[in-house]
């Protein structure tokens, strides 16, 4: 079983951007959302797919697992979606041995800008950036699915 270690926050300012390594862009959506777990299928840069199921517990650590499908597979499931297309800019800025990942929202949330930080354990030492802002780890808000469902941020 796959687990995720993740820490999210709000960014303020833009100076993350001159340390940009990469980026893409990622739509995503929901094929089920319950108290105990989400199913989303994600599309990056229209050439890759990536199933994935997620368990909805609050805080640092949750199970994920993820599955590669066929591109035209996944367009089909976004159609059988709940909620909305989730749209970003996904903006990666190396920490060390560690990753932010920054995304950056269009669509319904255009102007939210997110940073996440994936941590080989939970009380893994990371450095604190100028640009972070208010951490939301565990805040259902700035939960992707939450977002989707119009139960998120800015809603």
């Amino acid at each position: 079983m796959a687990t995720e270690r993740e820490r999210k926050f709000l960014v303020t300012g833009g100076a993350w951007r001159a340390q940009v390594v990469s980026e893409r862009a990622i739509r995503q959506a929901y094929l089920a959302s319950t108290p105990h777990a989400a199913i989303r299928i994600r599309i990056s840069d229209d050439s890759k797919a990536v199933l994935t199921i997620k368990s909805a517990e609050p805080g640092i650590e949750r199970s994920e697992f993820e599955y590669a499908v066929p591109l035209v597979d996944a367009e089909a499931m976004i159609a059988l979606r709940t909620g909305e297309v989730i749209e970003k800019r996904r903006h990666v800025v190396p920490a060390g041995d560690l990753t932010w990942e920054i995304d950056v929202f269009a669509g319904a949330h255009d102007g939210l800008v997110m940073a996440e930080i994936e941590l080989p354990t939970q009380d893994t030492p990371f450095e604190s950036p100028d640009w972070l802002g208010e951490e939301v780890t565990g805040d259902r808000r700035y939960y992707n699915a939450s977002m989707a469902l119009g139960e998120g941020a800015g809603d």
